[in-house]
């Protein structure tokens, strides 16, 4: 087979007073071999990063990973050590060159050294956390594909698994699309429908919904790289029946059980495990109400007169029963006291020592 030798260079620009460097790969490979830039910054897209580098490096694979792109290191407070991202972190741990634009993907040095020398068939994006301009979708042949863990075109944005899971969708699911201009909008090559538990949270639903995706976008990446799934054979989104998926705000994160059912804290409560988690406020006996925050609840399946009363439930395992304005039940199973450790239901009840437990709306109510 015939190969072609790729020589390392490092491709140095001024910016300001300060320098970049964005190094190249050295690679043997052949010409038929496609070349894949990956695009990704958090844990869940470091875990693609590992499935498609070791996807690449099967004798029938077809292309190689010949870059990565991620968000630049942060730096340590103490120290002034730069950590870099966990995508970052991966790609130096497997040897794969990595570029860190510093004014993101806009960045004209980086465009240029892209077209010029990484040169890449196919962009792969999986939580890049950053907008591709229309110079960058232009670049590699065979387009640019991501991976967006949810059933486009619901939940387009920033926060797809926890509006889903705020809104109590079931299945959840993720798309492969054809990245565009516009948000989330491109065209559909796969989708898969994901069904979760009743209390399963973003914690664990999101890494679950990009291993799907993974495995998905490897499904058809063959397809992708040999021209029979492009742009115009995937397929285009309804735009009616788009619904937005807003970056959440920490402001969203108070359970408002006075005026919202059980069903809705607990699905905030879920959707919301990552960040910024969700809280409430208890008076403890006499005592000035204190904010708590609220980890693992479950929904009981009865209803009682609304009270503002919190008890723990009677039998071994449950946990503090919270009644709605609607009169729907909240269990709360695991909370957290300002200033204090993690705890269960019986071990707050245990703390309080006999001491009645309500539930209060915040100060400025």
């Amino acid at each position: 087979m015939t190969t072609l030798l790729c020589l390392s260079r490092a491709f140095i620009t001024g910016l300001g007073h300060r320098h970049r460097v964005y190094p190249l790969l050295t690679k043997l490979y052949s010409i038929d071999t496609a070349r894949v830039l990956f695009l990704g910054t958090p844990d869940v897209a470091a875990t693609s990063l590992r499935t498609i580098v070791e996807d690449s490096q099967k004798e029938s694979s077809g292309y190689s990973v010949v870059g990565v792109v991620t968000q630049p290191p942060k730096r340590r407070k103490r120290k002034g050590k730069e950590i870099p991202s966990p995508v970052g972190y991966v790609a130096e741990e497997l040897d794969i060159p990595v570029l860190t634009p510093e004014k993101q993907a806009k960045d004209t040095d980086f465009l240029d050294n892209l077209e010029n020398n990484v040169r890449p068939d196919l962009c792969i994006t999986a939580a890049y956390g950053q907008y591709l301009p229309k110079r960058f979708l232009a670049i590699p042949k065979c387009g640019t594909v991501n991976i967006h863990p949810s059933l486009l075109p619901r939940w387009r944005g920033a926060s797809p698994v926890q509006r889903s899971l705020q809104a109590g969708d079931n299945p959840v699911g993720v798309s492969v699309l054809f990245t565009v201009s516009k948000m989330d909008a491109g065209p559909i090559i796969a989708q898969k429908e994901y069904t979760v538990g009743k209390n399963d949270q973003a914690t664990t639903v999101l890494p679950l919904l990009f291993e799907v995706g993974t495995e998905l976008l490897l499904e058809n990446l063959p397809d992708i790289l040999s021209g029979k799934i492009t742009m115009e054979t995937a397929i285009q989104q309804d735009e009616a029946l788009v619904t937005e998926a807003s970056m959440i705000n920490a402001a969203e994160a108070e359970l408002r059980v006075w005026e919202e059912s059980a069903t809705t804290c607990h699905n905030r409560m879920r959707g919301f495990s990552m960040w910024p988690g969700t809280f409430i406020y208890l008076q403890v006996g006499d005592e000035e109400p204190i904010k708590v925050k609220i980890i693992e609840t479950r929904v009981l399946p009865d209803s009682v007169e609304p009270t503002t009363m919190v008890e723990l439930g009677p039998d071994k395992g449950d946990g503090l029963r919270l009644v709605c304005g609607d009169g729907s039940i909240l269990e709360i199973l695991t909370l957290q006291p300002v200033t204090r450790k993690a705890m269960d239901a019986k071990s707050f009840v245990n703390g309080i020592q006999g001491k009645t437990v309500t539930w209060v709306k915040p100060p400025a109510e």
